[in-house]
């Protein structure tokens, strides 16, 4: 099958489920929900077992933008459907509803998420406003501005409050994240409004910020301050997906300090990668994590699985799901974080003291 297909597939199925749901209820909110969970787990699984290998890079083509621009447009309809469905305006059943909020969180955090993100880092103005939006939608937008130019600038190092340190549990890491993000982002835009000489009002935060109390405005006149609670319960389920995947992607790495006082450039080893099949067409290889790091401008097709880049033990989706057990996760990943710092070029420099990242 080619690439194009796979991707359209994996990502438009549950979409497409979700919108037959939020009307319909019933069986198709219990397929598009299990799709997102067990079926992905359960594929991942199985093909990995059978000897799939994951699948090879393609060139983008113009397939790639159209697919991210369709899901990014099919965000904001499924965003309304979903707000609706749990509302109850679409005249679903008190369980439909609350399956509803569920299987549409899980959408806009694994795949409107992983979309956003391919977005912002495209060249052409109207895909990376698409992306931006999807993340204003979501009440995140400062992402679009921390993400490229913060967090792949600092990665793996105490400069980067979405870098999760090790034998930090999610729960800690999580408001770091969100707050840190915030307040970097917002300094990383007024240093450029300073050096380049342009005025306050230029500064993206205030789109970010003015867009969202559009949209939540918007949903509440839609439906009222039910409207209004599920919307901002829909984004903060989404968002707490996004920062799990970068705790999960980032967890207890570092970046060596140099002796000239700078941190060594971005390698693979700074990034936790999943080479399962399923969940990382869903996710538009989100999972390839590294070589992301190391292109960030290689669009989700063309990207690749460095064969010395750290691998985590199980799909992405199912270690963020462990995540949520602080206890088992640190007795899975913290002897692996240990191994891959034994076995760094300079484990003194990389390695760091007292379970916490090596502070300048």
């Amino acid at each position: 099958m080619p690439p194009a297909a796979l991707f359209a597939a994996a990502t438009l199925t549950p979409a497409l489920l979700l919108a037959a749901g939020g009307t319909l209820g019933g069986a198709w909110l219990i397929a598009a929900a299990l799709t997102l969970t067990v079926f992905s787990a359960l594929i991942d699984q199985a093909l990995r077992r059978l000897g799939a290998r994951p699948t090879p890079t393609a060139a983008p083509g113009r397939w790639a933008d159209a697919l991210s621009a369709t899901l990014a447009l099919s965000h904001f309809a499924l965003l309304a459907l979903g707000i609706a469905a749990v509302t109850g305006a679409t005249g679903l059943e008190p369980w439909e509803r609350v399956l509803a909020f569920f299987a549409f969180g899980l959408f806009f955090g694994q795949v409107s998420n992983s979309n956003a993100h391919e977005l912002i880092h495209r060249s052409a103005r109207p895909l990376r406003a698409l992306g931006r939006w999807v993340y204003i939608s979501l009440l995140f937008g400062h992402h679009a501005s921390a993400h490229p130019k913060v967090h792949h600038r600092f990665v793996a190092t105490p400069d980067d409050p979405n870098s999760a340190r090790l034998s930090e549990s999610y729960y800690r890491f999580a408001p770091r994240a969100w707050l840190g993000s915030f307040r970097a982002g917002l300094a990383a835009e007024r240093e450029m409004l300073a050096r380049g000489g342009k005025p306050r009002w230029q500064n993206p935060y205030i789109e970010y910020i003015a867009g969202a109390a559009a949209l939540l405005t918007l949903s509440t006149l839609a439906f009222g301050p039910a409207g209004l609670a599920v919307h901002i319960g829909l984004a903060a389920y989404a968002t707490a997906q996004l920062l799990m995947s970068d705790y999960v992607q980032h967890y207890g790495l570092n970046r060596a300090r140099l002796p000239n006082g700078k941190y060594e450039p971005v390698s693979d080893a700074h990034s936790w990668n999943a080479p399962h099949v399923f969940s990382s067409l869903m996710m538009l290889h989100a999972p390839r994590h590294s070589d992301h790091h190391a292109h960030p401008s290689t669009p989700y097709p063309a990207l690749t699985l460095p064969p010395p880049a750290p691998m985590l033990p199980g799909p992405l989706p199912s270690m963020a799901t462990l995540a949520l057990m602080p206890r088992l996760w640190k007795r899975v990943m913290n002897p692996r974080v240990a191994r891959l710092h034994a076995s760094a070029p300079n484990p003194s420099a990389a390695a760091a003291p007292s379970g916490q990242i090596a502070r300048a």
